[in-house]
Order: structure tokens, then C-alpha cells, then sequence
């Protein structure tokens, strides 16, 4: 089993992310949930939420405590919250960043990719330049560096799940898809 844990803020999307990917690992025929977890936070405050994905039916429904890979939404969240907490040695983290993958501080037992979901997003129109919504940028960026899930089946989920902008939000896909730094 695959799991994946979230970490971004109120208002960019990180329970969508989370949503629009297990959408597309189901399209590729794999088995996936997808959940948030979050108190009484708002706009801003961090969140996080998982994907699960299999090959066969997912009976377990617990937070991911665990996981093989972080998607960080939030470069600003890698000082506040232990973004690194159970990840298993040489897990994927892939962190919106408009620094390299070896300028974020993580160490070298991950595999370390970033990607400017922020300035993708703000060129697109998604959200607005303070606080844009990087989400499905966060998506295109994943399915490069992790190769688990084919661009195709995110964009078909894009176009699914999100609902305004969807051609600003496929352009962003394809984007970050290609400027991702591995």
C-alpha cells in the first residue's frame, strides 16, 4: 500500500489535492481513499490530508502516521510543523518551492523534488499572487517525480474534480509537470 500525507494551509487546496489524486489512481485502476484531517481551523491555519492507494480493496481508516511520501503545499510549513515525522527512509518529499531540492534543509535520507507551484499558480490565475492556490500544480509536479500516476489520468481528474478554471488549472498541471526539480 502507498500512503501519502498532505501538508499545506486553509485555502490552497490541500484536501483537494488530496481528493483530485486518489481520483487519479482510480482512473489507472488502482484502489484509493482520500481524507482530511483538521479542527476547527481556518483560512491559513495548516492542514493536512492523506491518499491511500492500493491494488486491492483499503480496509484501514486511520490517519496516515507513516507514510512514503509528503507533498508540502506550504514551503513555510517545513519550520512549523515536522513535515518529515514517520516518513520511511528514502520517501518522496516534494515541497512548492522556488528553491532547489538540497536548499530545503530535509537531509539526505529522502528523495527530495520541488517545484514554484506558487508562481505557476499565480500565472495561471489561481487564487491571487498573496495567496494563490497551488493544488493542482502541486499534482503535475507528483506525477513527474513520483512516475506512480500518469499525467493523463490527473489531468482527466482535474477536469473532474475542480470546479472553475479548469483550463488554467490543466496548464498549470502540464507546468509544473515540466519544471519540476528532481
Amino acid at each position: 500500500m502507498l500512503e501519502i500525507r498532505f501538508h499545506g494551509r486553509g485555502g490552497q487546496g490541500t484536501v483537494v489535492a488530496s481528493n483530485i489524486l486518489a481520483s487519479a489512481f482510480f482512473k489507472e485502476g488502482k484502489y484509493a481513499q482520500a481524507f482530511p484531517f483538521f479542527g476547527g481551523e481556518r483560512r491559513g491555519a495548516p492542514v493536512a490530508a492523506f491518499t491511500r492507494v492500493d491494488n486491492k480493496r483499503i480496509r484501514l481508516r486511520c490517519q496516515i502516521y507513516f507514510p512514503d511520501q509528503v507533498i508540502v503545499l506550504d514551503p513555510t510549513l517545513i519550520q512549523v510543523v515536522d513535515v518529515t515525522a514517520g516518513l520511511k527512509e528514502g520517501g518522496l518529499i516534494l515541497a512548492n518551492s522556488d528553491k532547489g531540492p538540497k536548499e530545503l534543509g530535509l537531509g539526505g535520507r529522502f528523495r527530495l523534488a520541488t517545484v514554484d507551484a506558487s508562481a505557476i499558480a499565480t500565472r495561471h490565475g489561481l487564487g491571487t499572487k498573496s495567496a494563490p492556490i497551488v493544488n493542482t500544480a502541486i499534482l503535475g509536479a507528483y506525477s513527474r517525480a513520483s512516475g506512480l500516476v500518469s499525467i493523463q489520468a490527473v489531468l482527466e481528474a482535474v477536469q473532474e474534480e475542480v470546479p472553475a478554471k479548469r483550463e488554467e488549472n490543466a496548464a498549470a498541471v502540464m507546468e509544473a509537470y515540466h519544471q519540476v526539480w528532481l
